[in-house]
C-alpha cells in the first residue's frame, strides 16, 4: 500500500475541510444546544459530494475509492460527529448496502436520491431488547399475497426522523440469524411511525430515534437480497461502517489535537506558555501518536475493501483502537484546557461527549475484542 495521497485526495480534503470550517465548525455549538442540526446542511453536504462517495456515477454518485472516503469521514468528525452520522449512515450503512445487494431497480430508485441527499436513509437494526445480539432480533415480517407485513420496533436509529428510507432488518423464519430478512422501507407507509429521542449526552445535534411499525404493508420487491439474508446484510455493512467510525474517530482526535495545541501556545500558567510544560506536551504527544496509527489502521482498512480483500478484522481493528482512542484524546484535551475545557465554549467538550458513543455503537468495544480474538485464535467466544 502506498501510504502517499494522490493530488486529487489532498484537493478533496482540503476541499472538505475549507467547507466544514465554514459551514459547519461556526454552528456546532448552537446545533448542539439545540439538540438539532439546521437541515439546510444536508443540501449543502450533497453540494460538495459527500453523499456521493463511493456511490457510481451511473447511479448518481461521484465514484472514488475508500481511502477518498476515509479523508471525508476524518473531516466530518473532526467538524462534527452529529453532521458525520447523518453522512455515514444514509450513505456508508445504506446506500452501500443497496449498492452491493440490490436489484438493478432498487439501485436505480435509491442511490440517486441518497447522493443527491434528496433522501435521507436510515438503518434499522437495533431494538431495544436487542442491541449486541441483533441475530435474536424480534420485529416481524409475515409475507401476505404479494406483499410483506412488518410488525415490532427499533431504537437508537440515526436519521430515524428526517429519512425517506429505512432499511429495516426482520424475521421472516425461524430463531437466530438464518431467520433474519431486509427490506427497504419508505417511511412515508402507512403505519410507520417515529419518535425523536432527546436528552442523549453526545450526539446532541443529530436526529436519533424510536421507530415503530404497525402493520407496515411493504411490495415484496422491498426485500433486499432474499429471504434470510438479512443477518448477513448486516453484518457486511457494519463491517465497512466501522471503518468510517474509525476515521470519524480520527477526526475527534485530530479536533482534540489542533484545539490542545492552539490553546496551550496561547495560554500562560506561571509566566510561560503551557506548551512549554514537559508533562502538556506528554498529553500532546499521546493524542498525535493516536492519531497516525488511527489513520493507518482505518487507511490499511479501506485499502483492503479497494483490493477485494477480507477486511472484516481490520476494520474490527480500526473500530475498536480509534472508538478508544478518541475518548483517550478528548480527555487530554479537557485535561490542558483545564476549567476551560468543561464549558461548551470550547470545543473539547462536545468532542468529549461524542466520542463516548462510539464505544458503542456499531459493534461495542467489547465486540470488536471478541471479533479479533476469534479471528487470531480460530476459536469462537461466545459458545
Amino acid at each position: 500500500m502506498d501510504l502517499t495521497l494522490t493530488e486529487e485526495q489532498k484537493e478533496f480534503r482540503q476541499l472538505a475541510r475549507d467547507f466544514l470550517n465554514k459551514e459547519v465548525v461556526p454552528h456546532r455549538a448552537a446545533w448542539d444546544r439545540a439538540e438539532s442540526v439546521d437541515t439546510a446542511i444536508v443540501e449543502k453536504l450533497a453540494d460538495i459530494g459527500f453523499f456521493g462517495m463511493t456511490i457510481p456515477e451511473e447511479y448518481g454518485g461521484l465514484g472514488g475509492d475508500y481511502v477518498t472516503y476515509c479523508l471525508g469521514m476524518e473531516e466530518l468528525g473532526r467538524a462534527d460527529s452529529a453532521v458525520r452520522g447523518i453522512v455515514s449512515v444514509s450513505m456508508g450503512l445504506v446506500g452501500k448496502v443497496i449498492l452491493s445487494h440490490g436489484t438493478e431497480g432498487q439501485k436505480h430508485e435509491w442511490l440517486p436520491r441518497i447522493a443527491s441527499g434528496e433522501a435521507l436513509a436510515c438503518f434499522g437494526l437495533t431494538e431495544p431488547d436487542n442491541g449486541s445480539d441483533p441475530g435474536n432480533l424480534k420485529t416481524k415480517a409475515v409475507r401476505s399475497g404479494d406483499d410483506y407485513v412488518i410488525n415490532g420496533s427499533k431504537i437508537f436509529i440515526t436519521n430515524g426522523t428526517w429519512a425517506k428510507l429505512c432499511l429495516v432488518f426482520a424475521r421472516t423464519g425461524g430463531p437466530g440469524p438464518k431467520g433474519v430478512s431486509a427490506f427497504l422501507v419508505p417511511t412515508d407507509t402507512p403505519g410507520f411511525e417515529s419518535r425523536e429521542i432527546h436528552g442523549k449526552l453526545g450526539l446532541r445535534g443529530q436526529a436519533t430515534a424510536e421507530l415503530s411499525f404497525t402493520d407496515v404493508r411493504v411490495p415484496a420487491g422491498c426485500l433486499l437480497g432474499s429471504e434470510g439474508q438479512g443477518f448477513s446484510i448486516a453484518m457486511h455493512s457494519l463491517d465497512k461502517g466501522r471503518v468510517s467510525v474509525g476515521a470519524g474517530c480520527v477526526g475527534i482526535i485530530q479536533g482534540c489535537l489542533e484545539a490542545a495545541v492552539d490553546y496551550s501556545r496561547e495560554r500562560t500558567q506561571f509566566d510561560r506558555p503551557l506548551a512549554s510544560f514537559q508533562l502538556v506536551q506528554d498529553l500532546i504527544a499521546d493524542m498525535s501518536v493516536d492519531a497516525d496509527a488511527g489513520r493507518l489502521l482505518t487507511w490499511r482498512a479501506a485499502d483492503l475493501i479497494e483490493r477485494g480483500e477480507p477486511f472484516g478484522t481490520a476494520a474490527s481493528k480500526a473500530k475498536y483502537f480509534c472508538s478508544e482512542a478518541a475518548v483517550r484524546a478528548a480527555n487530554n484535551a479537557i485535561q490542558i484546557f483545564g476549567g476551560y475545557g468543561y464549558v461548551d465554549e470550547y470545543p473539547v467538550a462536545k468532542y468529549m461527549r461524542d466520542a463516548r458513543v462510539m464505544t458503542l455503537y456499531e459493534g461495542t468495544s467489547q465486540i470488536q475484542k471478541l471479533l479479533i480474538g476469534r479471528a487470531e485464535t480460530g476459536v469462537s467466544a461466545f459458545l
